[in-house]
């Protein structure tokens, strides 16, 4: 029998009270009603969508688990886009979550962990803006024996080996060839329309893991450009107001700028409206990349403003999270391989835009991705992630930041390199790896 909708699971938003009793208990500061009121209704349909569109090979199962998504900060527009992908994994697989806003505080998010413990949740997913409180929420996981995982900020070289089988997997994409291809094409622009010039900088937040080996994947794109010079940069902490100001300041010290690497598609739309407002003309006299593949982000490339993202796609991320916790709560255990993953950016551009907001946008509420076949459980032989998805090598996601004193690579780590489990797990991810990225979504109905 095929399940419906029941209208009264769901609040009433019409009711500026029930807004704000949702936000107080979401932590959601800073985040207007309007701006809370388009997260929930796209959460709701990411949620809703499979089932209210009869599509028959996705159904809302019973509850099986209870998890909890510690966002980041809800000022980013990735975290809102990847929380979709979340509440899309979790209403396909029957697990009931909660989103609470981190405000890019470690230490909040470590109240907010003990808080959804003590509320009942058997799993969390972590996106942290750093690494200040991951060592404690991993102890406190496996002490409480709460299934965890973590994408983005983290503290170099501190691996879920360390912690113990309860952080499950820490997963981001693999950065350093993501950032240096967008690099490349503002490089290729440069020189395409000036012949060489000045580019500038405008990252995240300093000494984040992710700003690090993005900063490198750029510095490293640079060496093949010796006519294009990397003259200065400041920290737009992932979002657009701060880089907005960041860019203002940047435009004031170089007069003659020709391109802005930005850390991020937030960093970007900040970086855009400084140059705007000082009469610049993106995508004529400036050329810009950003990084994360957001929805804004594939606007701006498709409008001619933005050259370049390295789309990770953010709804993925909150997906691939969820589907493991989803998997490891009904009995799979990973392999050490299989604890540690990248994923594959794609360099988007006006060439392949159109397939992005196709799928990720502009899709008419169908689901960007067939949740339940990303699970193992759900589909023990026929799995698929959907994604380029591999093992993590640690000396290429943190080389260049100094490890510990004292540190040493974790036994298992060593052990499934040694014996060659790690390119077993590669191959078997590529092989299981059917529905492309960037093609169709799997949930389209073909005619």
């Amino acid at each position: 029998m095929k399940r419906k909708i029941d209208p009264r699971l769901f609040p009433n938003y019409s009711d500026k009270r029930v807004i704000d009793r949702q936000m107080t208990e979401l932590d959601t500061h800073g985040v207007s009603r309007r701006e809370f009121l388009k997260l929930a209704s796209v959460g709701a349909m990411a949620s809703a969508s499979a089932v209210s569109l009869g599509i028959p090979t996705v159904a809302v199962a019973d509850p099986t688990g209870k998890m909890a998504h510690l966002i980041m900060t809800l000022r980013l527009e990735y975290c809102a886009n990847a929380d979709v992908g979340a509440r899309g994994a979790a209403a396909a697989l029957g697990l009931n979550i909660t989103s609470v806003d981190g405000q890019l505080d470690s230490e909040r998010q470590l109240n907010q962990f003990e808080d959804q413990v003590s509320r009942g949740v058997q799993a969390v997913m972590l996106h942290a803006p750093g690494g200040g409180s991951i060592k404690r929420i991993a102890q406190l996981a496996n002490q409480d024996k709460v299934w965890l995982d973590n994408t983005w900020g983290t503290l170099p070289w501190y691996t879920p080996f360390e912690a113990g089988d309860y952080y499950t997997m820490y997963a981001v994409p693999e950065e350093f060839s993501a950032h240096r291809a967008v690099t490349v094409e503002v490089c290729k622009a440069v020189m395409a329309k000036f012949g060489g010039g000045n580019i500038v900088g405008v990252t995240g937040v300093e000494g984040n893991s992710t700003d690090l080996i993005r900063s490198r994947g750029r510095d490293d794109a640079l060496k093949d450009f010796p006519k294009v010079k990397l003259v200065g940069e400041l920290p737009g902490k992932w979002n657009r107001e701060d880089s907005q100001k960041a860019m203002e300041d940047l435009i004031a010290r170089y007069k003659d700028i020709a391109g802005v690497i930005a850390q991020n598609d937030d960093v970007a739309d900040g970086c855009l409206a400084a140059l705007r407002s000082a009469g610049f003309k993106p995508g004529e006299d400036v050329f810009l990349s950003g990084a994360d593949g957001t929805t804004g982000g594939a606007e701006a490339i498709k409008q001619g403003r933005l050259l370049a993202t390295s789309a990770n796609v953010p709804a993925y991320m909150g997906a691939l999270l969820t589907t493991r916790l989803y998997d490891v709560l009904h009995g799979w255990k990973p392999r050490a391989s299989e604890r540690l993953m990248n994923w594959r950016s794609i360099t988007m551009t006006k060439a392949n835009v159109d397939a992005y907001l196709a799928r990720y946008v502009n899709n008419a509420g169908v689901a960007p991705f067939d949740y339940r076949r990303m699970s193992k459980v759900e589909h023990p032989n026929d799995w698929d992630p959907q994604a380029e998805l591999f093992p993590m090598d640690i000396d290429v996601e943190w080389g260049g930041i100094p490890k510990p004193d004292g540190w040493s690579y974790p036994a298992e780590y060593l052990a499934a390199r040694k014996s060659d489990e790690t390119n077993a797990v590669r191959n078997e991810y590529a092989s299981h790896y059917k529905i492309d990225f960037f093609g169709p979504s799997p949930m389209k109905k073909t005619t």
